[in-house]
Order: C-alpha cells, then structure tokens, then sequence
C-alpha cells in the first residue's frame, strides 16, 4: 500500500466550495482498530455542519469529514478480533471518510450485508446506528404505536419508516412534496404528510396523536410537535435544522406526561456503539439480507465531486443517501 492517500479535506468554515481534493498520509491503526480501504463514503447532514464549523470533530478523530463507508479491511491494530484482512465491511466511522483509507474500531464494522453491494452498504452506518439508537433504544418504539419521523424523504425518514413499518408501527411522515410524500407511503408510511400544504399537528392529532416523534427539524417544530404527541408520548431530538432555542410552554408536558430527549451519535462512547452495532447485526442486518429493508439511493459522486455531492445535499432535493465513489 502506499503511505498517501487521495481525500478531501476542509479548507476553512464555509460552503460546498471550501471541500478540496488533497493528498494525505494513510492512516494507521491503533489499538483496537482496522483500516480500511474505501470503495464507497456516505454524505451525511453532521459532514456539512463540520464544514461550516458547526460540528467539531472529537480530538481523537480525523479532521476530514465523512462519517461511514464501505471497503475492505487491509490494516489490523493490536487486540483487533472478529475482523480479519480482506473481509468486506462497513462501518461507522469518527471522521475521515472522504478518503482512500480510513482507521476506525473493529467493533464499529459490520458485515456487508450478504446480496448487497458496497455502493449501498456504505449508505448504512450512520442513518442506521442512528435510527436504531434513537426510535427502538432511546425512544422505545413497539408494535402498534403511531410513529411519527419528520424529514420522511432524507437518508434517515427513508430508513426509520422502513424499520417502524418491519417492527410493527403505524408509520406517519412529513415531507416537502407530493413526490416525496409517495416515496414515503411507497416505503410503508401509513400516510405521508406535504408540509408545505397541510399541518402536521392536525393530521397526527386526527389518528389519536402520536406515541413517539423523530425529529431533526427543531425550530418552530419543537411546540408544535408537542401539541402532536398523544398522551405518555415521546419526542426524540436528533438535529436541529432551523434552529435549537426556541419558547416552550413545558405546562403540557407534565400535565400529559411527556417525555421530551435526543442524542448525537459522534460524541457517543466506543462502547456504546459497538453495543448499538452488535443490536444492528443481530435485529436488522437479518432483515437487509432478507431485501425486506433497503437504503434509498439518490446520487453518486466522485470523491473528488464532494463539494458537489454537499451542494446536491443542501438543496433538500435529494430521496434518500448520497454516496461518494472513492475507490
């Protein structure tokens, strides 16, 4: 192997135009940890608020954004089990996903899911681990209940409606167009919500409110989404695309005893995602080599392309994952 490598660095805060291809040292790996060597990057929202100087990375992390990949292992540290040279896997990553090669821990890899190619196993780290963690582990989602995602369409709606519906929930969504919104329903939403035409509180209130909400959106949506909550329901923060303060009345949440929480994934232990991984292999990866569930794919792009890849991203025209083609 050589000892650089092609990636795409951030060159100060900024737009899509501050991304510039670079050369770099390859990686090695420390304790614990694997190299891989990429075929595929996913483009994910936390790589385009790292390149506007919104999303630090950890100080142990790459400074390079990109957050999952796909490839094969080539590197093993010291103490490194279940992982061996040459198996193909993907996995979560700290940083450094723009890249020929990347370090990350052996336990944050998991198999290429059998019959799946690694375009699309790259696509599934990030929105996988966080939709996993959020709706089933934090937000505790059982059959039976309404389950309402905002951003129905992005690379998390298209996973979190596809897992809701294999698990048993009634799957509501929001989305900003028609076409979006069949996309949705065709996924399993029970009902697909424009947001740009109708209210969302009086569509979800009208089927008796809902028992959890996944919400990236924040802003003005945070009362509103309490309104939308049925009695004991639950509302999980994990973004916050318009904004994180806003005027809350917190009356009604104790008066109908909400529970109001969120969670980022990066700043998360090593443990903590390797536990969130050994639940994916174990209650989803069956059901994506059984093709029940599947990434939503939207574009390719060269590594080299990341900027465009970013700009594509910050269109909010996108269905589904952008990947990055870098081997």
């Amino acid at each position: 192997m050589s000892k650089t490598m092609q990636a795409v660095e951030i060159t100060r805060a900024g737009g899509p135009e501050v991304l510039v291809p670079t050369t770099r040292p390859r990686p090695e790996p420390r304790t614990g940890e694997v190299v891989i060597r990429l075929a595929y990057a996913g483009v994910n929202r936390p790589d385009a608020l790292q390149r506007a100087g919104l999303y630090a990375p950890p100080a142990s992390a790459s400074d390079l954004p990109g957050l999952e990949g796909a490839g094969e292992v080539v590197a093993l540290g010291a103490g490194v089990s279940g992982v061996a040279l040459g198996d193909q896997v993907c996995a979560l990553l700290p940083g450094g996903g723009y890249a020929e090669y990347v370090a990350t821990p052996a336990a944050h890899c998991l198999p290429v899911p059998t019959g799946m190619g690694l375009k699309e196993a790259a696509c599934l780290p990030e929105t996988y681990f966080t939709v996993w963690s959020n709706v089933f582990q934090r937000g505790g989602l059982k059959a039976g209940e309404r389950f309402l995602v905002h951003g129905g369409s992005s690379g998390i709606g298209t996973t979190a409606i596809q897992l809701a519906r294999e698990f048993g929930a009634r799957v509501f969504t929001t989305a900003g167009s028609d076409d979006k919104c069949k996309v949705c329903e065709d996924l399993g939403a029970e009902r697909a919500i424009n947001y740009r035409s109708d209210d969302f509180v009086d569509a979800i209130r009208a089927e008796g409110g809902a028992d959890l909400i996944l919400d990236m959106v924040g802003g003005d949506y945070l009362p509103r989404n309490v309104k939308a909550l049925a009695d004991d329901g639950r509302l999980v923060q994990i973004a916050f695309l318009q904004g994180p303060k806003v005027e809350l009345n917190f009356a009604p949440v104790m008066m109908r005893r909400l529970t109001i929480t969120g969670s980022t994934l990066r700043p998360q232990s090593d443990l903590a995602k390797a536990r969130i991984a050994e639940a994916l292999l174990a209650n989803v990866w069956p059901l994506l080599e059984a093709g029940k569930i599947a990434p939503v794919m939207d574009s390719e792009f060269a590594l080299a392309d990341a900027a465009k890849a970013h700009a594509r991203m910050e269109t909010s025209g996108h269905i589904g994952k952008i990947v990055l083609k870098v081997g």
